[in-house]
């Protein structure tokens, strides 16, 4: 399956008045990069986010931003009032006022300077809820950031099958014009021995073993040929495949363009050299859309 390195997801998750939003991004990149932006109470958390995201993807440059919101309800403090401390701290305040005749009011605010009116509960750790809210929209993130990875490599995958196929029909294009072109260097190769011949001064047995084998050489792209459908029948295996593996591709393009330019360098026909060029054509694009490819 091929999966793209291009994507977003996002993800939001609300627990006891802690609300967690999460934005992934992905874009190309050569190995796997990820940068985090988190809050503060979060930031020994973010090794064990980089091992969660490491499990479902194996290349690109990813940024995450995760945000934290508290509500104001009284759900989401962990304090609680202790009535006790306050109705004594009330009574010593007005008595207090009354021995000093002090004509000012006893307020709420007066009692809250004292620390022990409201008291932190025992309950998890703010940082440790916060995680579990994160957790939870980051889930929510990657779901959604694989699930457009996905979709363009759909699109991707068939447009590298058609442009493969490109390539198998033109190999087998520029195979039958280098056989039909045989005869011709056949023919070729014979009057050059026959003009070596008609002078026996001229002839020299390693020149004209020369000659033959250069011409011979130029015969034959068939080992070419052979390589180049085993390329590309590979890579077609690798787009059929269930996982994606966009190296061993970016690999093999460049095995496929060595037997271009081999072929290439042996043509001595102008058909060939154009089918030639129109191949690399093919390759470039192919190089393109593989910097996509997971």
């Amino acid at each position: 399956m091929i999966i793209s390195m291009t994507g977003f997801g996002f993800g939001e998750s609300t627990i006891n008045g802690i609300t967690a939003k999460v934005e992934i991004r992905s874009v190309n990149n050569r190995f796997l990069e990820i940068t985090a932006r988190l809050p503060r109470s979060l930031s020994l958390k973010e090794n064990e986010l980089r091992e969660i995201i490491k499990k479902q993807v194996s290349r690109g440059k990813i940024n995450v931003n995760i945000t934290i919101e508290h509500s104001l309800s009284k759900e989401a403090l962990p304090l609680k009032l202790n009535l006790n401390a306050a109705s004594t701290y009330a009574a010593l305040l007005t008595d207090l006022k009354n021995k000093l005749n002090l004509k000012d009011e006893i307020t709420l605010n007066h009692i809250l300077k004292f620390s022990e009116v409201l008291e932190v509960e025992e309950t998890i750790p703010m940082d440790e809820e916060e995680w579990n809210v994160s957790l939870l929209a980051l889930e929510i993130a990657l779901k959604e950031l694989m699930l457009m990875k996905t979709n363009e490599g759909k699109v991707l995958a068939k447009d590298l099958s058609d442009r493969n196929e490109i390539l198998e029909s033109t190999i087998d294009i520029v195979e039958s014009i280098s056989n039909n072109q045989i005869p011709i260097v056949k023919e070729q190769l014979q009057s050059r021995i026959s003009e070596l011949l008609s002078s026996p001064t001229a002839i020299n047995n390693e020149r004209l073993e020369m000659e033959i084998a250069l011409y011979a050489d130029k015969l034959d792209i068939t080992e070419e040929c052979v390589r180049f459908r085993s390329h590309t029948t590979y890579l077609r295996s690798l787009l059929d495949g269930k996982e994606s593996a966009g190296r061993t591709m970016s690999f093999l393009l460049q095995e496929i363009n060595r037997e271009v330019n081999t072929i290439g360098s042996k043509a001595n026909n102008a058909p060939i050299s154009h089918y030639v060029v129109q191949m690399k054509e093919e390759l470039e694009k192919i190089r393109e859309q593989l910097q996509n490819v997971e």
